[in-house]
């Protein structure tokens, strides 16, 4: 099977990209699947329900989150409700939502997508790798294909976590950082990964914020509140093919789209 999986949804700018120009791409690229993290999609923080409708119409498969997807309440009845959103699993077990979903198609594998939050230069949270360990002890052995979105600050603990998941899961990409790394690679025991998968949002930005505001914010040492950047969008992610016996990747390749 072929998997495209996007990065960071950023404010109206990379909403627009994604729902203009998925149905095209999925159709081009020939992917399966597609899973896009959604977590920064409205307004540069969090996702709301109408967003996250709109991802799906679109034609993306799920959605995973991180930790801005508690931003908006009205999210929450979907995260319990709706299998097709993620968000961390190392938050709270009583937080609304699950940070696994199993996907299933007629024709392929079930796939089952695992959002986990880093803890390096992040809010306290739970261990991301204490925790993917017990999420793929107490998954069906009938799931030959996990793919895991590890949201983290640090490039070092994402490239730790990908070792310590390579040949336990068939793809982990990053997420959070906002900027699409040159790394991604089968590693040695089958696993895909890339560290970020960068972001879909304002191409003239910096991170898909408003430029200007984040100089000022360095120049000053003063707080100011972040905005999504407008103009035009771009999509960045990876596209990555996966053996639907073994689970096992069979490529990895950065995606980006002007």
């Amino acid at each position: 099977m072929r998997i495209l999986f996007l990065g960071d949804v950023v404010g109206r700018p990379g909403r627009r990209a994604l729902t203009e120009n998925l149905p095209r791409i999925r159709k081009e690229l020939e992917a399966d699947f597609v899973f896009v993290n959604g977590e920064n999609a409205s307004g540069g923080y969090g996702l709301k329900t109408k967003h996250a409708k709109e991802f799906f119409k679109a034609g993306v498969d799920g959605i995973t989150g991180g930790n801005h997807i508690w931003k908006y309440k009205d999210l929450y009845n979907m995260l319990d409700k709706d299998g097709r959103i993620v968000r961390p699993h190392n938050y709270a077990d009583h937080l609304p939502g699950s940070g696994v979903a199993v996907f299933e198609k007629t024709g392929f594998p079930k796939v089952a997508v695992i959002n986990i939050i880093g803890r390096t230069f992040m809010p306290p949270i739970d261990c991301p790798f204490a925790s993917i360990e017990t999420v793929l002890d107490e998954l069906p052995a009938d799931i030959p294909v996990q793919l895991v979105d590890f949201h983290a600050e640090a490039t070092g603990e994402k490239i730790a976590m990908g070792y310590f998941l390579d040949g336990k899961v068939s793809a982990m990409v990053g997420t959070h950082t906002h900027v699409q790394t040159n790394d991604a690679k089968v590693l040695p025991g089958g696993t895909a990964y890339l560290t970020d998968l960068g972001m879909c949002g304002a191409e003239d930005s910096c991170l898909g914020m408003k430029p200007e505001i984040i100089l000022d914010r360095y120049l000053t040492g003063l707080p100011r509140q972040l905005e999504a950047a407008s103009g035009r969008g771009i999509l960045q992610g990876a596209i990555f093919d996966i053996d639907d016996t073994t689970g096992r990747a069979l490529s990895m390749a950065t995606y980006r789209q002007n």
